[in-house]
Formats: structure tokens, sequence, C-alpha cells
């Protein structure tokens, strides 16, 4: 198989059902936005309480961030607890570790209660370290054991190379999320409530009762629950609080057995291990969504991590994802503003989505039936977080530099026809920017580089070969598409006549 700079998940090669599109008006109790885990969790959850729901997606079914991962569900994060406890407090440490060993399992019941074939496994979760990064792991174990996770130190793994230390937890969750969240999927459409695909959300209109828009529909509900990932509107100033990130992955067959246990480092550079048949799966790489100078060697890196540790037949999949993390370092999970008693959001899972998605879902499930929560106050997206204030105040000086600096960006071809084959230039005219990509076709691709979202500019990511916004994390196709928000509108298309 050739992968190519941009391949194709593992997990998005599951058979999944078409949906119908919205189109006219529609009426139910609540619509989700967002057909990832995080939002059909969270519409099944209240289907079975009695809801009639509509599920608006984008694109297809999982086909963002749940079907681009690692797909381990497990309460061991690397050293996610130790950064919780140093952003938010020991409290907040207990409550994530509570909610995560909750969303473990109840990924596995919902596969057993809705007959979800998914490849589900039971495996112990992982975190190593090399000797350079082996205070961080014993810094990991401490914090893990305070906030009531049952987890084990020692230095046993069943990775090829050796470690200075391992903390380990029992029982921990492997699965197909393509194939779980298709499941979800199922089983919420039918009896009055509905999934819609290829219907991308524009518009909200919170009211009594809230309206959302669509390209060729709408849907009007007493609640609305955005599960986008990162949010796609801005009332909640979320973009001022979440810092997208962008990792990689990369699925090759080897030669053996591959290691079963789900596996990550404690250090850096990131390498996340798991297997899938007769597959290794390594991810990493990640780095801040539009950052300058990023090629296809984040893939070779992981392929050259691959090979030096197993015996590689060959790499088969390529893919990545992209994940907000937010200043605080917890996720955020609630009333989308203060002052919003119909509007819910969940976003910010720190790269541990399939947990945290379904997690969220619970709150989400109680908050809107005005049933208490435990873990709602700790997670509400309205906190204020002061000993992150510093990290705060750095993202938004980050972006605020990015929105200045790239209005200075010199042209770097005089014409169309000088970007090489399968590469991408901007190209300045007086005050406009255009980011010319040339296929290996020859063929030219034109875009503005004005991002739709709040007007900065874009970036091209030569090893996904997209247009990313440095600011906020919006992505989009070479011909201007919007792959991934907080944007819902497509770039200016550009007309740049023949190449030569």
């Amino acid at each position: 198989m050739d992968v190519g700079a941009a391949g194709t998940s593992l997990w998005l090669e599951a058979d999944r059902p078409d949906f119908p599109e919205l189109r006219g008006e529609r009426r139910y109790d609540v619509v989700v936005v967002g057909g990832g885990i995080a939002g059909l969790t969270t519409a099944l959850r209240l289907k079975r309480g009695g809801a009639r729901v509509a599920v608006v997606e984008a694109e297809r079914v999982a086909a963002g961030a749940t079907g681009n991962n690692t797909a381990k569900a497990t309460a061991l994060q690397s050293t996610v607890y130790s950064s919780v406890r140093s952003h938010r407090g020991a409290e907040a440490a207990e409550v994530y570790a509570a909610a995560s060993t909750y969303a473990v399992e109840e990924i596995a019941g919902i596969a057993e209660r809705e007959h979800i074939s998914c490849d589900l496994r039971r495996q112990p979760a992982c975190t190593y370290a090399t000797l350079e990064d082996l205070a961080a792991l014993e810094e990991e174990a401490d914090a893990t054991r305070d906030a009531g996770l049952d987890t084990v130190f020692g230095s046993d793994t069943d990775l090829p190379f050796p470690v200075a230390g391992a903390l380990r937890l029992a029982d921990q969750v492997e699965f197909q999320p393509v194939s779980y969240v298709v499941g979800l999927a199922r089983a919420v459409a039918g009896d009055g409530s509905d999934v819609f695909e290829h219907s991308r959300a524009l518009e909200l209109e919170e009211g009594s009762p809230c309206r959302v828009v669509a390209q060729r529909g709408a849907v009007v509900a007493d609640q609305v629950v955005v599960a986008t990932h990162y949010p796609v509107w801005d009332r909640g100033a979320f973009f001022a609080r979440l810092e997208p990130q962008r990792s990689y992955c990369v699925a090759a067959r080897v030669r053996g057995t591959p290691p079963q246990d789900l596996s990550i480092n404690a250090g850096t550079p990131k390498r996340s291990v798991r297997s899938y048949g007769d597959h290794l799966v390594v991810c990493g790489e990640g780095h801040p969504t539009g950052e300058t100078g990023v090629g296809p060697e984040v893939y070779q890196r992981l392929e050259d991590f691959a090979r030096r540790h197993w015996e590689v037949e060959a790499v088969t999949h390529r893919w990545s994802a992209q994940d907000p993390t937010p200043y605080d370092r917890f996720p955020m999970v609630g009333h989308y503003t203060p002052w919003s008693s119909r509007v819910f959001v969940a976003t910010g899972f720190m790269k541990w989505g399939l947990t945290g998605g379904t997690f969220a879902a619970t709150v989400l499930d109680d908050l809107i039936a005005g049933r208490h929560n435990d873990w709602a106050d700790a997670l509400s997206p309205n906190r204020f977080s002061p000993c992150s204030a510093t990290e705060l105040v750095r993202m938004n000086l980050g972006a605020g530099a990015d929105f200045v600096r790239d209005r200075f960006t010199r042209s770097q071809v005089e014409l169309p026809g000088e970007v090489p084959h399968g590469q991408a230039r901007v190209l300045r005219e007086g005050a406009e920017l255009t980011g010319v990509y040339r296929d290996e076709a020859g063929g030219l691709h034109g875009v503005g580089l004005r991002c739709t979202h709040l007007g900065c500019l874009v970036r091209f990511n030569a090893a996904e070969r997209t247009w990313d916004c440095p600011c906020h994390g919006s992505r989009f196709d070479v011909d201007g598409a919007v792959l991934e928000g907080p944007a819902v509108r497509p770039l200016e298309v550009k007309r740049l006549g023949r190449p030569d």
C-alpha cells in the first residue's frame, strides 16, 4: 500500500453506513453538534433517558479525532496526573481519575449493552521512562496514587528495549473506535431520533427554543450540545483558552508478536505504542497547529522508531489528529457560557478524548436532566484557574504575535508557476497574500491565506498537505475546504491561471 504523505487511518477502514443529510427544518428535544465519541455517547444517553435527539455531523460519523487516534481508553495517561495536580490541585486530579476510570468501564459496558462489535480487549496501560525521565515518572506515580488509581511502579514492560521505570494500571481498554462509534450512531438513529451526516452546522441561535442552522436545513431544539472537539462558535471565548496541537501516527505490519500493553513514554519526543492484529501502531511527534516547517519527516521519525525496535514488513497507514489542550490542563465540560442555560459544550480532552468524551457525556446528560453530577463543578468551562494564569497569557501572546508577524510575510515566488510540484509557496501581490499549492500533476491550487474564523493567516503543513491556522487550529485543504474547525466557512479561492 502506498500511504503517501497524507494517508488514511487504520481505524477508518471499518465499515460505516451512510446517514442522511439534514434537509428542511426539524424539531427535537436536543440537538448534538458533532458525530464523534463525545457527541454520540451524549446523544445515546439522552435518548435512553427518553429524549428525541438529532446529531448533526459536518462530514461523516467518527471521521474526526475519534477516527484518528491511538484507540486507547485508559485512566493512566502518560504524565497527566502530575500536570493536573500542578495546574489545578490534588482535588481536580482525584476528579479526573474517578471520571477516567468510569469512562473505561462505561465504554466496555456500552459495547456489551448495545451489542457493538469493536474488537474490544482488556489490556494493561503502561507509562515508561528512560533514565533521564525517571524523576518525572516517579512524580506521576505519586500523583496517580494520591488521585486514587491503583498503579504499580516497576520496570517490567513488553517493549523490545530497556526502560528505567514503568508505571502500570491493569484492565484498561483497547478497541476499534470507529466501529464503536458507528455502533453508537446506529443505536441513536430511530424511534424519533436521527443522525445526520454531511451537515456542517453554520449558525447557532440561542433562545427558547434554540436553532442550529446547517448547509441545507435547520434543527430546532430545547437544548444544544456543542461536541465538535474544538467549539465552532466563539461566544464562550474558548479560542483564548485552548491550544490546538497536531500529532501523527503510523501503522506497520511486523513480524512476530507486536507489543500488547498500551504503552506511552513519560518524556519527549512522545511515543505511544499499541498493537492491532499483526500491526504495530506508533504515535507521537506533536506540535502546535500551524507551526512552520512541518513536513513528511514527522512520519519518517515514527517509522524510524518502529524499524529500530521491531521487524517491520511494511508501513501500511499514516494519519494525524488534532487535540485542544486548555490553558489549565483540564477538560471543559458544561454550560457554554455563564449565562447559557440551554447550550452545553465538551472540549479540551488533552489527547485523551476517548475517555474524556465518554465521561463528558455523563456530565452533560446529568446537567441537561437537572441532576447533580460530582464532576461538573471541576470541569465547568466557566472556571478560572489562578495557578495557570501565566500559561493563559503565554498562549494569547503567542496567538497575537502570529496574527501580527504573518502580515509581514514576504512573497516566496514571483509567479505561481515557480512553485515546485508537490509543494506550496506564498505569493504576495500588494497587501494580498495567496497560498499556492502545485500538485504532482502540475495543477495549481490557490487560496486566500486569511482564516475565516478570526482572520489569522494560515500556514502550509507539508506532512498533511493542508493549510493550518496557528492561532486557533482551523484547517483547510489545498482548495480551501474546511477540514477542521472552529472555522465553518472555506478559504477564498484564488484564480491562478495556467502553471506556465
